[in-house]
C-alpha cells in the first residue's frame, strides 16, 4: 500500500477561506456554486420568455426586452453555466482521479475562477444600464452586433463579459492539461485513467484551441463599436461571414466541451451501477479522440444557408462525426448488458441522459443534410435539437454526477425518493418543454421572436412547451431542497457509498487538504475495486467486492 503523508497548512477561517484559498476542491465548488447560481438565473430568463410565447400576443415583455432575455439567457447557459459547471467537476475530480494532491499551478487556477466570475457579472450587469443588456443573439452575429444596430453599454459589457470568460477558460485548460501529464501518481499510466479524466483531455484540447478564435471574433467586434474599423462592415469593405467562421470555429468544439465530460461523467457511474468493468475502455478512449479531432472540420454547417461555404464537404462530415459517438452508445450498452443494475437516482439520470441525447442526436444528422437544413433553419426546430442535445444530454449527466459525487465532496448521501421525484419530473418537463417544438419549426415557427399570428396555429404546441418549462423549474427546485435538507442533515455517506471503482473512493469524505492520507496499488483503471477484491480473498473482514 502505497502512502502519502502531506502537511496541512494552516489557512483563514469562514468566508474568507472561500475567497483566497487555492485547494483545487475549494475552487472545484466555486465553479460549480457559480453555475449553479447562473443556470438558475438563465432558467428564470427562459422562463420569462415561455410566459410570452404561451399565447399570440404581446403579454408580458416588449420585443426589445424580449431581445435581451434570449440574449442573455443564451449567454448564461453557455457561457457562465455550462463551461463552468465543466471545469468546476474537473477541477475537483481530475487530481483525485489521478491520486494527485492538487493542480498544478494553484494560483492560476484560483485566478481563472475569479476572472470567469468577473466576466459573468459583467456580462448581465447590461441589464443595470440605461439601454439594457445585450439584445443581439448569444452568437452575436455580425451586423447586428454592431454599434449601427445595437448601440449602448449593456453590449460592450456583454463582449469584454465573454472575452474574459474565454481567456480564463483556457488558463484553466492549461492547467488541467498540465495537471494530467505531469501529476499522476506510480501506476497510473494513460491507459489506466478514468475515461472521465480522458476526456478531460479532449475537453482542455478544445478549449484550448477553440477559444482564441472566440476571443479574436469578439476583440475585431468591439474595434468595429469603438475604435472605428470595419472588420465585419460591408460598408468599409469588411465580411459579417468572418464573424460567423470565427464564431462558429469556436462555437461547435464548444457543444463537445459541454458534451464530452458529461460523456465521460456517464461513463464513470455506468459500469459502478451495472457491478461490471467498462465495455471497449479503449474503444471509449479512441472515440474521444475522434469526437474531438472531427469537431473541428464541422463548423462550417451551421452557415449552409450562407451560401459561403462548401454544403457537401460540411455535410459529410457532420454526418461522419456521429460514429465516435455511436460507438459510445454501443459501449454503454455493453457495459450494462448482463449487469446487476441498480436503479438508484445516478444511475436513472444516466439512463435519461441515453435517451434525450439519442434524441438530439438523430435530428442533428437531419440538420448535417443542407437541404433540410435550409427547411428549418432558424426556426424552433433548430431550438428543439439544442436542447435535447445540451439539456437532455448535459444537464441529465450533471444531475446523474452530482447526485454520485456530492456524497464525496460533502460526506452527506443526498435523499433517493426527492433525488427520484427530480428525475421524473425532468424527464416529462423536458419532453414537454422541447418535443413540441420540433412540429412547431417544421411548421415554420421562427426562433428569436417574441409573438406569432394566432391564425398560424402555434398557440397549443407553445403552451404545452410553456407548461412543460414550468414542470422542469419545479423538478431544479426538488434538487435545491433535497441539497439543502440532504448537506444539513442526511445520512452519512462513508468514503464509498457506491461501491466505486476510482481512486476518489480510496480517501475520505470529503478528502482531507491533500487529498490522500494513502493510494491503493495503481495496477489496472480500476484500483480500488482492485483493492477490494484482494481484501475479500484475503480473508472476510477485508469486505465484499
Amino acid at each position: 500500500m502505497a502512502t502519502l503523508e502531506h502537511s496541512v497548512p494552516r489557512t483563514a477561517g469562514g468566508l474568507l477561506e472561500w475567497f483566497t484559498s487555492v485547494d483545487h476542491k475549494k475552487i472545484g465548488i466555486l465553479y460549480l456554486s457559480s453555475a449553479l447560481v447562473f443556470f438558475v438565473l438563465s432558467g428564470i430568463l427562459a422562463l420569462v420568455m415561455r410566459s410570452e410565447l404561451a399565447q399570440p400576443g404581446l403579454q408580458l415583455v416588449d420585443r426589445q426586452t424580449y431581445a435581451q432575455l434570449f440574449t442573455m439567457h443564451g449567454t448564461g447557459m453557455m457561457f457562465f453555466f455550462g463551461t463552468p459547471m465543466v471545469i468546476g467537476l474537473a477541477n475537483y475530480f481530475v487530481p483525485l482521479h489521478i491520486g494527485a494532491p492538487d493542480v498544478a499551478f494553484p494560483r492560476l487556477n484560483a485566478f481563472a475562477f475569479w476572472l470567469t466570475l468577473a466576466g459573468a457579472v459583467m456580462a448581465f450587469a447590461g441589464f443595470l444600464t440605461a439601454t439594457g443588456a445585450a439584445a443581439f443573439g448569444w452568437t452575436a452575429y455580425a451586423p447586428l452586433s454592431g454599434d449601427a444596430y445595437s448601440p449602448g453599454t449593456g453590449a460592450d459589457l456583454w463582449i469584454i463579459g465573454v472575452a474574459l470568460s474565454g481567456v480564463a477558460g483556457v488558463l484553466a485548460a492549461v492547467n488541467l492539461l498540465a495537471t494530467i501529464f505531469g501529476m499522476r501518481a506510480p501506476g497510473m499510466s494513460m491507459l489506466r485513467m478514468s475515461i472521465f479524466n480522458w476526456n478531460i483531455v479532449v475537453t482542455s484540447i478544445l478549449i484550448a484551441f477553440s477559444f482564441p478564435a472566440l476571443t479574436v471574433a469578439l476583440a475585431l467586434l468591439w474595434a468595429d463599436r469603438n475604435l472605428g474599423s470595419s472588420f465585419f462592415e460591408p460598408a468599409g469593405g469588411g465580411d459579417p461571414v468572418l464573424y460567423q467562421h470565427l464564431f462558429w470555429f469556436f462555437g461547435h468544439p464548444e457543444v463537445y466541451i459541454l458534451i464530452l465530460p458529461f460523456f465521460g461523467i456517464v461513463t464513470e457511474i455506468i459500469p459502478v451501477f451495472s457491478r461490471k468493468p467498462v465495455f471497449g475502455y479503449k474503444g471509449f478512449v479512441f472515440a474521444t479522440l475522434l469526437i474531438g479531432a472531427y469537431s473541428f472540420s464541422v463548423w462550417a454547417h451551421h452557415m449552409f444557408t450562407t451560401g459561403a461555404v462548401d454544403g457537401p464537404f460540411f455535410s459529410a462530415t457532420s454526418m461522419l462525426i456521429a460514429v465516435p459517438t455511436g460507438i459510445k452508445f454501443f459501449n454503454w450498452i455493453g457495459t450494462m448488458w448482463g449487469g446487476k443494475i441498480r436503479f438508484q437516482t445516478p444511475m436513472l439520470f444516466c439512463a435519461g441522459f441515453l435517451f434525450m441525447f439519442l434524441m438530439g442526436g438523430i435530428t442533428g444528422v437531419f440538420l448535417a443534410s443542407p437541404p433540410l437544413d435550409y427547411f428549418v433553419h432558424d426556426t424552433y426546430y433548430v431550438v428543439a435539437h439544442l436542447h435535447y442535445v445540451l439539456f437532455g444530454g448535459s444537464v441529465f449527466a450533471m444531475f446523474a454526477g452530482l447526485y454520485y459525487w456530492i456524497p464525496k465532496m460533502s460526506g452527506r448521501m443526498l435523499s433517493e425518493g426527492l433525488g427520484k421525484l427530480h428525475f421524473v419530473l425532468l424527464l416529462v418537463g423536458m419532453n414537454a418543454a422541447f418535443f413540441p417544438m420540433h412540429q412547431l419549426g417544421i411548421d415554420g415557427m421562427q426562433r428569436r421572436i417574441p409573438d406569432y399570428p394566432a391564425s398560424f396555429g402555434y398557440a397549443q404546441e407553445n403552451l404545452v412547451s410553456t407548461a412543460g418549462a414550468f414542470l422542469i423549474a419545479l423538478a431544479v427546485l426538488v434538487f435545491f431542497i433535497n441539497l439543502f435538507v440532504s448537506l444539513r442533515r442526511g445520512p452519512l455517506a462513508g468514503d464509498d457509498p457506491w461501491g466505486g471503482y476510482t481512486l476518489e473512493w480510496a480517501t475520505t469524505s470529503p478528502p482531507p487538504h491533500h487529498n490522500f492520507h494513502r493510494l491503493p496499488p495503481i495496477r489496472s483503471a480500476r484500483p480500488v475495486f482492485d483493492e477490494r477484491r484482494e481484501n475479500a480473498q484475503a480473508g472476510p473482514e477485508g469486505g465484499s467486492p
